[in-house]
């Protein structure tokens, strides 16, 4: 999590469906849930950026067959997420907190924890982070870059599937603030999930209130993981970009190369 992946572990099984939208501290809720449950956690952002390529492929498979249309989109997206999950004790972060109607259905014994924040600054948070993701370039450079190469497919099925279904278009509304994404997800939660299955946690509260609603104790001389999810995507971003410039660089110099012997070749 944060900026390692996890590895998923055979035996666990899913405990904890992490519903808060990114931005909402993610990070630091799923490295408390791993110490929490003992087990290794599926951050969605994460796993899509740091992870084997299976984790982004899988996620963009399930969003492609949504708004669910049909019996067959329905048992793909069950089966698809059943599978992805396997080995994990929580997920948290995006998609999966589009995909809470599925995975409440999936596993009905887990508890449903929504991270939540000021509205007003997730918005900013969340508005910077998607402009930072949608500049023109950033899947030219990717090209090469495993997993990321594959996050502009990512992306679009993102915005033809289940997140576009859910929130507006960003084109249509300017922002999440002006698109009321915050008010949709918690009507959206609402909707889909009994009430007492639905905890909300601000993780600025620590460790107590995270406990109580697993009905676990507070871990003695550990302190509540401190994680900051816009600078970890922020580096994230940096981190791609400068690989993916390296390897264009090398690409380049590669051809020209070749280039440079095939006419010197001729003379």
């Amino acid at each position: 999590m944060g900026q390692e992946a996890s590895t998923p572990q055979a035996g666990k099984k899913l405990q904890v469906i992490g519903a808060g939208l990114p931005r909402t501290g993610t990070t630091s809720f799923s490295q408390a849930l791993s110490i929490l449950l003992d087990g290794p956690v599926h951050h969605c952002g994460t796993q899509i950026s740091k992870g084997d390529s299976y984790n982004v492929k899988a996620w963009t498979r399930i969003l492609e067959h949504t708004p669910i249309r049909s019996a067959e989109d329905e048992a793909y997206v069950m089966s698809e997420l059943s599978k992805l999950m396997d080995g994990y004790v929580a997920v948290t972060d995006t998609p999966a907190c589009v995909f809470v109607p599925e995975l409440v259905k999936l596993f009905p014994d887990a508890k449903v924890i929504c991270t939540v924040r000021d509205s007003d600054k997730w918005a900013e948070s969340l508005d910077k982070t998607a402009s930072n993701a949608h500049v023109w370039f950033f899947g030219v450079v990717l090209m090469f870059n495993n997993p990321m190469r594959h996050f502009s497919p990512w992306m679009k099925a993102m915005q033809k599937g289940r997140w576009g279904e859910v929130f507006p278009s960003r084109k249509k509304t300017g922002g999440a603030r002006e698109g009321q994404m915050w008010e949709r997800h918690l009507a959206f939660l609402k909707e889909h999930v009994p009430p007492e299955r639905l905890v909300f946690f601000d993780v600025r509260d620590g460790w107590e209130p995270l406990c109580k609603a697993l009905g676990c104790e507070v871990p003695k001389g550990i302190d509540f993981p401190r994680s900051n999810d816009s600078k970890a995507m922020e580096e994230i971003f940096r981190s791609e970009i400068r690989t993916g410039l390296k390897r264009w660089a090398m690409v380049l110099g590669t051809v020209a190369a070749a280039y440079w012997g095939w006419r010197h070749y001729l003379a």
